[in-house]
Protein backbone atom coordinates (compact mmCIF):
# COMPACT_ATOMS: atom_id res chain seq x y z
CA UNK A 1 0.00 0.00 0.00
CA UNK A 2 1.67 3.07 -1.09
CA UNK A 3 1.49 6.24 0.40
CA UNK A 4 -0.41 9.67 -0.44
CA UNK A 5 2.40 12.08 -2.15
CA UNK A 6 2.22 15.20 -0.30
CA UNK A 7 1.12 18.54 -1.99
CA UNK A 8 3.78 20.13 -3.61
CA UNK A 9 5.13 23.90 -3.58
CA UNK A 10 7.15 25.87 -5.59
CA UNK A 11 9.10 28.71 -3.36
CA UNK A 12 11.05 31.23 -5.23
CA UNK A 13 13.02 33.03 -3.21
CA UNK A 14 16.50 34.44 -1.43
CA UNK A 15 18.47 32.20 0.51
CA UNK A 16 20.85 32.35 2.70
CA UNK A 17 23.18 30.11 4.07
CA UNK A 18 23.22 31.26 7.89
CA UNK A 19 20.46 32.43 9.19
CA UNK A 20 16.73 32.47 8.56
CA UNK A 21 15.52 34.38 5.55
CA UNK A 22 13.54 33.87 2.11
CA UNK A 23 13.89 30.20 1.51
CA UNK A 24 16.31 29.49 4.63
CA UNK A 25 12.78 30.77 6.59
CA UNK A 26 9.71 29.29 4.28
CA UNK A 27 11.32 26.02 3.06
CA UNK A 28 11.30 24.43 6.73
CA UNK A 29 7.79 25.63 8.01
CA UNK A 30 6.22 24.01 5.02
CA UNK A 31 7.78 21.09 5.63
CA UNK A 32 6.69 20.79 9.04
CA UNK A 33 3.47 21.48 7.99
CA UNK A 34 3.31 18.25 5.78
CA UNK A 35 4.33 19.58 2.68
CA UNK A 36 7.23 18.88 -0.13
CA UNK A 37 8.71 22.06 -0.82
CA UNK A 38 10.85 22.52 -4.75
CA UNK A 39 12.86 25.83 -3.32
CA UNK A 40 14.45 27.81 -6.48
CA UNK A 41 17.23 30.71 -5.44
CA UNK A 42 16.75 34.23 -6.47
CA UNK A 43 19.83 34.98 -4.46
CA UNK A 44 22.57 32.69 -2.50
CA UNK A 45 24.69 34.69 -0.15
CA UNK A 46 26.58 33.60 3.16
CA UNK A 47 23.90 35.15 5.77
CA UNK A 48 21.36 38.19 5.20
CA UNK A 49 21.81 41.75 5.40
CA UNK A 50 21.25 42.54 9.35
CA UNK A 51 24.88 41.01 9.76
CA UNK A 52 26.29 44.00 7.76
CA UNK A 53 29.09 42.43 5.45
CA UNK A 54 27.69 39.13 3.26
CA UNK A 55 29.05 37.56 0.44
CA UNK A 56 27.27 35.40 -2.45
CA UNK A 57 25.60 35.88 -5.75
CA UNK A 58 22.31 37.38 -6.98
CA UNK A 59 20.86 35.02 -9.90
CA UNK A 60 19.32 36.42 -12.90
CA UNK A 61 16.24 35.70 -14.54
CA UNK A 62 17.65 32.86 -17.08
CA UNK A 63 19.08 31.18 -14.06
CA UNK A 64 15.63 30.96 -12.46
CA UNK A 65 14.25 30.55 -16.25
CA UNK A 66 16.29 27.04 -16.24
CA UNK A 67 15.58 25.33 -13.01
CA UNK A 68 12.06 26.20 -13.97
CA UNK A 69 12.74 24.21 -17.47
CA UNK A 70 14.55 21.26 -15.61
CA UNK A 71 11.08 20.85 -13.28
CA UNK A 72 8.53 21.17 -16.29
CA UNK A 73 11.12 18.37 -18.45
CA UNK A 74 10.79 16.23 -15.15
CA UNK A 75 6.47 16.55 -15.48
CA UNK A 76 6.68 18.19 -12.10
CA UNK A 77 5.03 22.03 -12.95
CA UNK A 78 1.83 20.38 -13.37
CA UNK A 79 1.21 18.75 -9.64
CA UNK A 80 2.30 22.18 -7.78
CA UNK A 81 -0.62 22.91 -5.28
CA UNK A 82 1.15 26.47 -4.89
CA UNK A 83 3.50 29.00 -5.56
CA UNK A 84 5.19 31.07 -3.31
CA UNK A 85 7.40 34.19 -4.20
CA UNK A 86 9.16 36.71 -1.80
CA UNK A 87 12.19 38.90 -2.32
CA UNK A 88 13.21 39.19 -6.25
CA UNK A 89 16.94 39.93 -7.34
CA UNK A 90 14.90 42.02 -10.20
CA UNK A 91 11.56 42.39 -12.12
CA UNK A 92 12.84 40.55 -14.65
CA UNK A 93 12.83 37.52 -11.98
CA UNK A 94 9.38 38.53 -11.21
CA UNK A 95 8.30 38.06 -15.01
CA UNK A 96 9.54 34.52 -14.96
CA UNK A 97 7.95 33.87 -12.06
CA UNK A 98 4.33 34.98 -13.34
CA UNK A 99 5.18 33.03 -16.89
CA UNK A 100 5.46 29.88 -14.50
CA UNK A 101 2.18 30.59 -12.56
CA UNK A 102 0.34 31.43 -16.09
CA UNK A 103 1.92 27.83 -17.45
CA UNK A 104 0.57 25.82 -13.75
CA UNK A 105 -2.43 27.70 -13.81
CA UNK A 106 -3.25 25.71 -17.10
CA UNK A 107 -3.19 22.23 -15.93
CA UNK A 108 -4.70 23.57 -12.50
CA UNK A 109 -6.64 25.94 -12.42
CA UNK A 110 -7.14 25.43 -8.49
CA UNK A 111 -3.15 26.40 -7.85
CA UNK A 112 -2.64 29.48 -4.86
CA UNK A 113 0.00 32.11 -5.89
CA UNK A 114 0.79 33.54 -2.59
CA UNK A 115 3.04 37.00 -3.62
CA UNK A 116 4.83 38.41 -0.42
CA UNK A 117 5.82 41.85 -2.18
CA UNK A 118 8.98 42.59 -0.44
CA UNK A 119 9.99 45.77 -0.65
CA UNK A 120 10.99 47.49 2.20
CA UNK A 121 9.73 48.45 6.09
CA UNK A 122 9.34 51.11 8.85
CA UNK A 123 12.80 52.76 9.09
CA UNK A 124 14.30 50.93 6.62
CA UNK A 125 13.01 52.06 3.66
CA UNK A 126 12.25 50.90 0.27
CA UNK A 127 15.69 48.50 0.25
CA UNK A 128 14.85 46.58 -3.63
CA UNK A 129 15.76 47.62 -6.80
CA UNK A 130 14.16 50.40 -7.97
CA UNK A 131 11.92 48.56 -11.16
CA UNK A 132 10.48 46.29 -8.26
CA UNK A 133 7.48 48.45 -6.53
CA UNK A 134 5.97 49.23 -10.09
CA UNK A 135 6.27 45.45 -11.35
CA UNK A 136 4.49 43.98 -8.30
CA UNK A 137 2.20 47.01 -8.34
CA UNK A 138 0.95 46.15 -11.75
CA UNK A 139 2.23 43.04 -12.65
CA UNK A 140 2.42 40.70 -10.08
CA UNK A 141 -0.49 41.79 -7.57
CA UNK A 142 -3.24 41.49 -10.35
CA UNK A 143 -1.96 37.77 -11.02
CA UNK A 144 -1.69 36.55 -7.32
CA UNK A 145 -4.53 34.83 -5.50
CA UNK A 146 -2.74 35.86 -1.73
CA UNK A 147 -0.73 38.88 -1.24
CA UNK A 148 1.13 39.38 2.62
CA UNK A 149 2.54 42.79 2.75
CA UNK A 150 3.57 44.82 5.73
CA UNK A 151 1.82 48.05 6.56
CA UNK A 152 4.88 50.33 4.71
CA UNK A 153 4.33 47.92 1.54
CA UNK A 154 0.67 48.29 1.84
CA UNK A 155 0.86 51.81 1.77
CA UNK A 156 3.84 51.97 -1.03
CA UNK A 157 1.52 49.91 -3.38
CA UNK A 158 -1.93 51.54 -2.64
CA UNK A 159 -0.51 55.62 -2.49
CA UNK A 160 -2.43 55.68 1.16
CA UNK A 161 -1.43 55.93 4.73
CA UNK A 162 -4.92 54.77 6.37
CA UNK A 163 -5.92 56.91 9.35
CA UNK A 164 -7.60 54.01 11.38
CA UNK A 165 -8.32 50.42 11.07
CA UNK A 166 -11.67 51.01 9.01
CA UNK A 167 -9.87 53.10 6.39
CA UNK A 168 -7.17 49.74 6.44
CA UNK A 169 -10.29 47.54 5.24
CA UNK A 170 -11.59 49.88 2.84
CA UNK A 171 -8.08 50.22 1.11
CA UNK A 172 -7.70 46.56 1.41
CA UNK A 173 -10.91 45.71 -0.20
CA UNK A 174 -9.69 48.26 -2.90
CA UNK A 175 -6.65 46.49 -3.59
CA UNK A 176 -8.46 43.17 -3.84
CA UNK A 177 -10.33 44.80 -6.67
CA UNK A 178 -7.12 44.88 -8.56
CA UNK A 179 -6.33 40.66 -8.76
CA UNK A 180 -6.08 39.20 -5.27
CA UNK A 181 -8.67 37.10 -3.78
CA UNK A 182 -7.09 37.36 -0.21
CA UNK A 183 -5.15 40.50 1.33
CA UNK A 184 -3.40 40.19 4.54
CA UNK A 185 -1.42 43.39 6.20
CA UNK A 186 1.09 42.39 8.21
CA UNK A 187 2.73 44.26 11.45
CA UNK A 188 -0.29 46.80 10.86
CA UNK A 189 -0.04 49.92 13.74
CA UNK A 190 -3.10 52.80 13.36
CA UNK A 191 -4.15 55.20 15.91
CA UNK A 192 -7.17 53.06 16.97
CA UNK A 193 -4.49 49.95 17.40
CA UNK A 194 -3.68 50.18 20.96
CA UNK A 195 0.32 51.39 20.75
CA UNK A 196 1.42 47.71 23.30
CA UNK A 197 -0.35 45.93 20.09
CA UNK A 198 0.62 44.98 16.52
CA UNK A 199 -2.20 44.13 14.32
CA UNK A 200 -2.65 41.61 11.16
CA UNK A 201 -5.38 42.33 9.43
CA UNK A 202 -6.88 39.91 6.28
CA UNK A 203 -9.57 40.68 3.89
CA UNK A 204 -11.21 38.36 1.58
CA UNK A 205 -14.56 38.35 -0.57
CA UNK A 206 -16.31 36.89 2.82
CA UNK A 207 -14.81 39.63 5.61
CA UNK A 208 -12.18 40.94 7.56
CA UNK A 209 -10.51 39.95 10.66
CA UNK A 210 -8.16 41.49 12.55
CA UNK A 211 -5.65 39.12 14.59
CA UNK A 212 -4.01 41.84 17.50
CA UNK A 213 -0.82 40.22 19.56
CA UNK A 214 1.43 42.49 22.05
CA UNK A 215 4.55 43.91 20.80
CA UNK A 216 7.30 42.23 22.33
CA UNK A 217 10.29 44.33 23.29
CA UNK A 218 12.90 42.94 21.19
CA UNK A 219 16.04 45.15 19.81
CA UNK A 220 16.89 44.46 17.12
CA UNK A 221 14.47 42.22 15.84
CA UNK A 222 14.87 39.21 13.63
CA UNK A 223 15.08 39.06 10.60
CA UNK A 224 12.65 36.40 7.89
CA UNK A 225 9.55 37.28 10.19
CA UNK A 226 7.69 38.03 7.31
CA UNK A 227 8.66 35.24 5.50
CA UNK A 228 7.87 32.72 8.09
CA UNK A 229 4.71 34.15 8.22
CA UNK A 230 3.48 34.09 4.39
CA UNK A 231 4.73 30.37 4.87
CA UNK A 232 2.88 29.47 7.46
CA UNK A 233 -0.17 30.90 6.16
CA UNK A 234 0.08 29.15 3.16
CA UNK A 235 0.38 25.87 4.50
CA UNK A 236 -2.54 26.65 6.81
CA UNK A 237 -4.61 27.33 3.79
CA UNK A 238 -3.39 24.45 2.05
CA UNK A 239 -4.38 22.32 4.89
CA UNK A 240 -8.04 23.85 4.66
CA UNK A 241 -8.47 26.19 7.43
CA UNK A 242 -10.51 29.30 6.73
CA UNK A 243 -8.97 31.93 6.36
CA UNK A 244 -9.98 33.38 9.94
CA UNK A 245 -8.30 30.18 11.70
CA UNK A 246 -5.28 30.39 9.18
CA UNK A 247 -4.82 33.59 10.32
CA UNK A 248 -5.08 32.98 13.90
CA UNK A 249 -2.19 30.26 13.74
CA UNK A 250 0.19 31.85 11.34
CA UNK A 251 0.08 34.33 13.76
CA UNK A 252 0.09 32.55 17.03
CA UNK A 253 3.41 30.84 15.25
CA UNK A 254 5.08 34.05 14.59
CA UNK A 255 4.37 35.59 17.57
CA UNK A 256 5.45 32.27 19.48
CA UNK A 257 9.04 32.17 17.22
CA UNK A 258 9.63 36.02 18.38
CA UNK A 259 8.77 35.42 21.70
CA UNK A 260 11.31 32.70 22.10
CA UNK A 261 14.16 34.54 20.45
CA UNK A 262 16.96 35.81 22.71
CA UNK A 263 17.67 39.85 22.86
CA UNK A 264 20.08 40.54 20.50
CA UNK A 265 19.86 37.59 17.87
CA UNK A 266 19.55 38.05 14.05
CA UNK A 267 17.25 35.01 13.62
CA UNK A 268 13.99 33.43 14.73
CA UNK A 269 14.47 29.97 16.43
CA UNK A 270 13.25 28.15 14.01
CA UNK A 271 14.90 24.31 14.71
CA UNK A 272 14.95 24.88 18.32
CA UNK A 273 11.22 25.92 18.87
CA UNK A 274 9.69 23.86 15.47
CA UNK A 275 6.87 22.71 17.72
CA UNK A 276 5.27 26.32 17.21
CA UNK A 277 5.28 26.05 14.08
CA UNK A 278 3.16 23.03 14.06
CA UNK A 279 1.06 23.60 17.27
CA UNK A 280 1.84 27.12 19.03
CA UNK A 281 1.31 27.39 22.25
CA UNK A 282 -0.78 30.56 22.47
CA UNK A 283 -3.93 31.71 20.28
CA UNK A 284 -4.95 34.97 19.28
CA UNK A 285 -8.86 35.41 17.90
CA UNK A 286 -9.38 36.89 14.94
CA UNK A 287 -11.80 39.45 15.14
CA UNK A 288 -14.35 40.36 12.69
CA UNK A 289 -14.27 43.70 11.41
CA UNK A 290 -17.63 45.34 9.85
Amino acid sequence: MSATLPPLVLSIQSHVAWGHVGNAAAVFPLQRLGFEVLPIHTVQFSNHTGYGQFRGQVFGAEHVREVLLGLRERGVLPRLAAVLSGYLGDADTGRVILEAVGEIRQHNPSLRYLCDPVMGDVGRGVFVNPAIPDFLRDQAIPFANIITPNQFEFELLTGSKPANLQEAVKVARQLRGRGPDVVIVTSLSTPDIPESELGTLAVNGEGAWLVSTPRLALHPLPNGMGDVFSATLLGRLLAGQALPQALELATATLYALVEQTADGARDLPLVAAQEQIVAPGKRFVAQTLA
